[in-house]
């Protein structure tokens, strides 16, 4: 008899028992509390039914492919089909992570060659492909910071992060062991640098910044902050969450940043959403380098390998190289789009935002007066308090438009009470964005004609609002038990 067999010979069910290939010829009851008397009450269904009940589902999914997605902060841009096709060709996906150097070289020069191009496009001299996602890199990052300042002996405690910032950058700060504080934002939006040169001091680790920040807007002073960290003895961090604004513009190395993570799936248009998979590459400037993980893709000649002997890594920190299907998916838009195609891609993206931006201008209140690059900020203030319509109530009413909503509450309330953080990208045709805008430009007219529409809103949802307090503390994960 087969070892790998369930045997059932229990009266009209079967004796329920179970043999093990470890364990010889041994026949191991099941106990007589575990078995069932009754047959599971599974449905049965034709195929057809089948396959209906799935599609059925899969349309009532949103996404990139099927309508406007304009998430801010999150470049939820159109990813192109033959990404998919060369990162599912076997020589890539069938190759084994265990497999040596020599038969692997045609991954090895896909990590090796997108390196050299992120260097092309960051200023930065040197690359690693380990963290899993953004909020890795970021980690990785500090990581980098921290051994740098241990090695130095340089006892450093804080990093700096203005308020404006991405809410995983001090989350990843304190998991690093560090205290963080806060710098202000002027009216314009940008980093206050009077609050900063007052905040520096020899407990300053460093600084962690996106440029263009969250409000959308570029840090022009961003030499001058670079200035003042460098002298102060601290290290900056870009978080290249952005770096979609001004791809083949300009590069955060020229900028004075010492370390950089890149969203694979944000910029390079890799998937993103549904918690990944991710790839957020980190980096560096020369003086980091010895801390890169282990290991490090080298080239001799023509040939391609791995070194491990590397004493001041900061060690491993993902298995394997992270998520590789991800990098060969940003290799081939990169190489597809070449140096002129990523610049015209910031220059689109920018002029998208600022046509949204110029023409809701009057509809919403902006918060912050300094004129937006790939994303802007408005606010339901005066929405708020002329009828009691919230960002989230604009948000909801959207859907019934076929829109998903932009972030909302972000950048956070103390700094842009009812945000609406807006990101076109430069994917989205005119009459894609006309569409959007008269969506939004009629919300605002509903929200003074009709409040209580929008209270209610989403109106044409298989799922109508939640009570989303109550949903994210007793979520309920399955449907009713039909009796």
């Amino acid at each position: 008899m087969d070892r790998n067999l369930l045997i059932f010979e229990r009266g009209e069910m079967g004796r329920r028992c179970a043999t093990f290939p470890d364990a010889g010829d041994a026949v191991v009851p099941i106990p007589d509390g575990m078995y069932r008397n009754d047959p599971p009450a599974l449905p049965e269904v034709s195929e057809l039914e089948l396959v209906r009940h799935y599609v059925n589902l899969s349309s009532m999914n949103f996404s990139i492919d099927t309508a406007f997605y304009p998430l801010g902060s999150c470049t939820m841009k159109y990813n192109p089909k033959v990404h998919e096709r060369v990162a599912r060709l076997p020589d890539f996906a069938g190759l084994h992570p265990f497999a040596d150097t020599a038969t692997s070289q045609a991954a090895l020069r896909v990590l090796w060659e997108m390196d050299g191009i992120l260097r092309a496009v960051t200023g930065m001299d040197g690359f690693t492909f380990q963290p899993a996602a953004g909020a890795q890199g970021e980690f990785v990052g500090i990581s980098l910071i921290a051994a740098y300042h241990r090695e130095n002996r340089d006892n450093r405690q804080v990093v700096l992060i203005p308020d404006s910032a991405h809410g995983t950058n001090p989350a990843t700060a304190a998991m690093c062991g560090f205290r963080v504080e806060t710098l202000k934002s002027t009216d314009r939006g940008t980093v206050d640098v009077a609050d900063l040169k007052a905040k520096m001091n020899d407990r300053v680790a460093g600084l962690m910044l996106t440029n263009p920040n969250t409000f959308g807007v570029f840090e022009d002073e961003i030499l001058d902050i670079q200035q003042v960290v460098h002298d102060g003895g601290g290290l900056l961090y870009y978080d290249g969450a952005n770096l979609n604004a001004f791809l083949g513009q300009c590069r955060p190395g020229d900028m004075g940043f010492d370390v950089v993570h890149i969203n694979l799936h944000k910029t390079f248009t890799t998937p993103h959403g549904g918690g990944g998979p991710g790839s957020g590459p980190v980096g560096v400037k020369e003086t980091l380098l010895p801390y890169l993980p282990v290991p490090v893709v080298t080239k001799t000649g023509d040939r391609f390998g791995l070194d491990y002997d590397r004493p001041r890594s900061i060690g491993k920190v993902s298995t394997f190289f992270g998520n590789f299907g991800m990098v060969i998916r940003a290799y081939v838009y990169a190489r597809m789009l070449g140096a002129e195609g990523m610049r015209r891609t910031s220059e689109m993206a920018v002029l998208n935002a600022n046509y949204i931006a110029s023409r809701l201008d009057g509809h919403y209140d902006r918060p912050k007066s300094a004129q937006p690059m790939h994303e802007m900020v408005f606010s339901a203030s005066k929405q708020k308090k002329s009828s009691g319509v919230s960002a989230l109530d604009i948000a909801k009413r959207l859907i019934d438009y076929g829109h998903h909503p932009p972030t909302i509450y972000f950048p956070l309330p103390r700094v842009a009470p009812e945000a609406m953080l807006i990101e076109p990208t430069e994917t989205e045709s005119l009459e894609q964005l006309d569409e959007f805008i008269e969506a939004m430009i009629q919300i605002a007219g509903e929200s003074e004609e009709n409040p209580e529409l929008l209270h209610d809103a989403p109106h044409q949802t298989p799922v109508r609002r939640l009570d989303e307090a109550t949903a994210a503390r007793k979520p309920v994960l399955r449907a009713p038990r039909r009796e």
